[in-house]
This record gives structure tokens, sequence and C-alpha cells, in this order.
């Protein structure tokens, strides 16, 4: 194969239809736990909406409510992957090796997010958020019915493999996916660039600008508890009657049940079977989804 502009650009297209079509067709995890935040700048700064009350009849003038009062801060990080192709595979006729490769690198990419956001959610009981407390925790700051101050649990302690609920239907979710730069390839594949006149290589790279951050703790849960319906309604009842400020509800309503691949058969009895017991309604089934996330292994 000769190599020239137009050869160059063909392998770059073909390269490229093999990440972008990896890239859209691969299925993700973590936008239900996670919401996406475009960025524009080196770091975001998020206002804390866990303390507002509900609303109020109006009477005399407007309560106003300052959302800088606190905030948490989530900085973009820079993420790449390279690969180079020796001119004399090109010249070989050998390009369609790297074809998998470059679909392979757009799975990946499309994946990414999830790299960042499960390990954050998973080690949620050791890593603090914008409370002073860990993420998960049994004494996070809260109100009770007439609004006084009063412990909050979002996490139960024991020997098992961990499970999680999560209300996944809120505009918030629990974690933030914040992303400055989306993730694309670009060649570096000019006969005149230095890498090929001293390494004999082109060079096709990806990169992309973004991180994740913990967000609202009130809508995820997390127990290490043996998973049953005493367990689980333990856990359902803890999110289900936490309170704004004022002493409002919040309605949250748990939507996921989230484990591990060594809990899912487990799951699937507890929320799917119609019939428990030699044959008593199951008064759980079908109460939320039971979703398997490999990341939670």
């Amino acid at each position: 194969m000769d190599i020239n502009a137009s050869t160059l650009r063909g392998i770059y297209t073909g390269l490229s239809l093999a990440y972008n079509g990896r890239f859209s067709s691969v299925q993700s995890y973590y936008n239900m736990v996670a919401m996406t935040v475009t960025s524009t700048t080196t770091q975001n700064e998020y206002p804390r909406l866990d303390d507002l009350p509900g609303f109020r009849e109006w009477i005399g003038d407007r309560i106003i409510h300052d959302l800088g009062a606190q905030t948490y801060v989530i900085k973009n990080r820079t993420f790449e992957k390279t690969i180079a192709i020796k001119r004399d595979q090109i010249e070989d006729d050998q390009i369609g090796i790297f074809t998998p490769v470059a679909g392979q690198m757009g799975q990946d990419a499309a994946e990414f997010p999830d790299t960042l956001v499960w390990p954050l959610f998973k080690n949620g009981d050791t890593l603090k958020c914008y409370d002073g407390q860990y993420y998960f925790d049994t004494d996070h700051p809260g109100w009770d019915a007439n609004g006084a101050a009063t412990s909050v649990a979002n996490f139960t302690d024991g020997a098992s493999a961990a499970w999680y609920l999560v209300d996944d239907s809120q505009v918030m979710k629990p974690l933030v996916y914040q992303t400055r730069k989306a993730f694309s390839l670009t060649p570096l594949q000019s006969p005149d660039d230095p890498n090929v006149f001293f390494q004999g290589k082109f060079i096709w790279g990806v990169d992309g600008r973004s991180n994740a951050g913990l967000g609202l703790w009130q809508l995820a849960y997390k127990s290490k508890a043996t998973l049953n319906e005493a367990n689980f309604m333990a856990a359902m009842t803890a999110m289900t009657t936490q309170r704004r400020r004022d002493g409002s509800i919040l309605n949250i309503r748990p939507k996921k049940l989230l484990v591990p691949p060594s809990l899912e058969l487990t799951a699937r009895k507890l929320l799917n079977a119609e019939l428990v017991n030699g044959g008593d309604s199951n008064v759980l089934a079908k109460m939320v989804e039971p979703v398997v996330v490999p990341y939670l292994a």
C-alpha cells in the first residue's frame, strides 16, 4: 500500500468508524447513580440542595434561601489512550488488524465514566462527602417531623456482600459525572510528523477531560447486612422517611436494588418471585427493579 494523504485519510476514516460505532453501542451503568453535568472550566462548584425547605404559603415577603452558602467542588482531570501503527504495517496492508483495536478504544471510552463513578459509589463508606460525614454513614445531619436536628443513616454494616438501594427518578442523582471535553479520536499521521520520521510510527490517540464526585447521599443506601425481606424493608424505610429542614417529607422512593453478581439470584428471588414459602404471595414482588452491576463485585 502506498502511503499518501488519501491513504492516511482512509485509514483514519476506518478507525473512526470502528471507534464511534462501538462507542455509541456500549451499555453503561453509571447513569443509574450519577447525573451528567457539562463543565466549561477547570472545575464546577455545586450548591448544597439537601437542606432546602419545601414550599410554604406566601404570607408577607418571600423567604430567600441562599444556595451559595455551602458548596462543594469537582475538578476536571485529563485522561488519554494512544496507539501507534508502524509504517511497515501500513505499507504491507495490515491495517485491518487495528480496526478491532479502534473499536475497543471506543468501548473503553464509552465505559470510562463507569470506572470513575463506581469506585466512588462502592467505597462511599470510607469517603467523606460535603456534610463532613462518610457518604454512606449512620449519622448524617438531618431533621425530624418538627424540624429539629437529628441523625440520619444511609448505611448498615455487616459481614455480607454489599447491596444498594437507589432512587434514580429524581432530577438530582447520588453522584455527579462531570464532563469537560468529550472523548474523541485524534490522528497524528502526517508523514512529516517527528514520530513518523524518527520512529516510523503513525499515532492515533483518544483523550478527554472529566471527573466524578459524590452528590446527594439521601438518594442511596448501602447495606452489608444479609439481603432478606427484613433488611431490605429497613433500608427502604430509612430512605423514604427522610425529611427536609422544615419537617416535610423528601419524597424519596427507591426504584432500583443494585447488587454485585454474587447476589443476583438472591435479589431476583426477593423481588421477582410471585410466590414464596411454598405458595404465599410475595409482598415485595416488583417493588423495585433488581439490577446486577459488575463494577460492584
